[in-house]
């Protein structure tokens, strides 16, 4: 190996070390994330007690693939969509 291909090889190594960091520091993070999130939609089912976005718990008593109805209080019952539920919350209490 010559010094010019040395040379090359010593300008390219910050940017590939900046590119594994991002990977490990920002990419896969996020995609676990994701993939958490996407398993905890899709194992959502009829009596599962929710939080949403934005901070509202409710029961739900009907799903679609988009749609979901909550209980959130007697007689009371709003339509939300599927991806607007933050968590799935503990049956404790109301």
């Amino acid at each position: 190996m010559d010094n010019e291909t040395a040379a090359s090889l010593a300008n390219f190594m910050p940017i590939a070390l900046m590119i594994l960091i991002f990977y490990f520091l920002l990419y896969r993070p996020q995609k676990k994330a994701q993939k958490e999130r996407e398993e905890m939609l899709g194992s959502l089912k009829v009596g599962s007690r929710v939080i949403t976005i934005g901070g509202i718990y409710g029961t739900i008593i009907s799903l679609t693939d988009e749609i979901v109805i909550l209980k959130i209080a007697d007689n009371v019952e709003i339509e939300i969509a599927r991806g607007s539920i933050s968590s799935v919350a503990p049956n404790e209490g109301k």
